[in-house]
């Protein structure tokens, strides 16, 4: 595992610098939250931690599932 420092407003080059796979990018700290922008072609898959667990667990269905219910509490 690789454990950067970065700063707000700083990025992360994922993949070839000359043709990045995707940029992780920290959009704001306030506090003890850090927000973080994922910059990834839509055919890759980018999940939570806790969404993609239940992904393994209720296959790739259950994704729009999770949302929707976020959505609605």
């Amino acid at each position: 595992m690789l454990v950067i420092t970065r700063r707000e407003g700083e990025e992360v080059v994922i993949g070839d610098p000359r043709n990045p796979i995707g940029i992780v990018r920290i959009a704001t700290i306030k506090g003890d939250r850090v927000r973080v922008a994922l910059e990834f072609p839509r055919d890759i898959p980018v999940h939570r931690r806790e969404v993609a667990d239940q992904i393994v667990v209720d296959g790739p269905e259950v994704a729009g599932k999770i949302g929707l219910a976020a959505a609605s509490t």
